[in-house]
């Protein structure tokens, strides 16, 4: 590794009409600056010439077998010479003039500065109005809300970042959703993130992006979903649990009636199955919870690990029992108001409020005996 100060990074990926240009650029952002630096081409496969018209410029160029945006961005920059990398795509749609900003905030001690093209200029036809007022607000909503990241154009492709904090993350998604997990997988880690204003310009291709709106746009949030299990499993489930079981004990005692609506039997059904669904849900959060820090793409939590010290196996198959034993209890209740009745017909209504309770119980002491087992065996590691 040299002691270049910084390498500016371009994915490219048959960029011949726009990446003569953009190298320029990086090359007279360093030269004007007086900054140390190289300009790096990952590249992605090219057929149209991309390589040599890039080494013509005066850039270094490296090939990248592995097809995929995330791909090219991580081989980049694991071959960077620089101490810092600013990454930006090859279509002339960012100014790499704006590279001193950048580096004043990496100087600073941040860690990843990200462009905020919201914040800076957003020049007509730069953006696509679904991206504009729909994808980028609602995923950098999302991301702020999940993870608490403190930036508020999160698909920003132009940013600047520490080299060796990025490395020591091991990013692995190969995709566009790698842009997400480079900024969630820093929050996580409690690197320093900040932010400047950038300019996005048009794109200056006679193509078709590489982007796919709705396909790129999934890609995100199922990621975002997917690293946050109090989000996609914890809350959803909890809701749920309690919306189930206070319908389910305002039914019990019998059919309740609010203007011209009567709520009975067929409610009540639904609200216990609320209560199971939503139990069901909590355990899939702990249990993601529990994989995603083993496997190290979640950090540790020393307020969940403390929960540990007190839930455990035992406590758990105690827990479950009861849940049986209660539900055993309400059976042999609705047992006694059959053979009261001499075993004969019985309201339908009635015997339901007795039948489906008991039933409800049986099922949730199965699951958590059987949850308590699966969590031991996934905390096995742990301890």
């Amino acid at each position: 590794m040299s002691d270049l100060t910084v390498t500016i990074l371009m994915p490219c990926l048959n960029e011949a009409e726009t990446l003569a240009f953009c190298v320029r650029q990086a090359v007279a952002a360093l030269r004007d600056n007086n900054v140390d630096g190289e300009v790096l081409i990952a590249d992605n496969g090219s057929t149209d010439g991309s390589q040599q018209i890039a080494r013509s410029e005066g850039a270094r160029v490296i090939d990248v077998p592995i097809r995929g945006y995330g791909a090219a961005l991580m081989t980049g920059i694991a071959n960077a010479r620089g101490k810092y990398v600013l990454m930006a795509d090859a279509d002339a749609s960012y100014d790499f003039g704006h590279l001193p900003r950048f580096l004043a905030k990496l100087n600073e001690g941040h860690d990843l500065v990200m462009g905020n093209r919201f914040k800076g200029e957003i020049k007509p036809g730069a953006m696509p109005p679904l991206h504009k007022y729909l994808g980028n607000p609602v995923l950098s909503f999302i991301g702020r809300l999940f993870f608490g990241i403190p930036v508020g154009d999160f698909h920003c492709g132009i940013r600047a970042m520490r080299r060796d904090a990025i490395v020591g993350l091991d990013l692995h998604t190969t995709g566009m959703e790698y842009a997400s997990e480079m900024v969630v997988r820093s929050s996580l880690a409690g690197l320093r993130i900040t932010e400047v204003p950038t300019t996005l310009s048009p794109d200056g291709r006679t193509r078709a992006p590489h982007l796919r709106t709705w396909r790129d746009g999934w890609r995100h949030l199922r990621f975002l979903l997917l690293y946050s299990p109090r989000w996609l499993f914890l809350l959803p489930g909890i809701v749920t649990f309690f919306i189930g079981l206070v319908i389910s004990l305002w039914l019990i005692p019998g059919p309740q009636t609010i203007g011209r609506w009567t709520f009975d039997v067929d409610t009540l059904t639904y609200a216990l199955g609320l209560v199971l669904i939503g139990a069901h849900i909590s355990v899939f959060a702990v249990s993601a919870k529990v994989f995603g820090t083993q496997e190290g793409f979640l950090p540790p939590n020393p307020k969940f690990e403390r929960i540990f010290q007190y839930v455990n196996l035992e406590k758990g198959l105690l827990f479950g029992c009861a849940l049986l034993l209660l539900g055993a209890g309400i059976f042999g209740y609705a047992l006694h108001v059959w053979h009261a009745a001499s075993f004969g017909n019985l309201s339908p209504q009635r015997m339901l409020r007795l039948t489906l309770p008991s039933a409800t119980c049986f099922m949730l002491g199965v699951e958590a005996i059987f949850g308590s087992f699966f969590l031991s065996l996934l905390g096995m590691k742990r301890r």
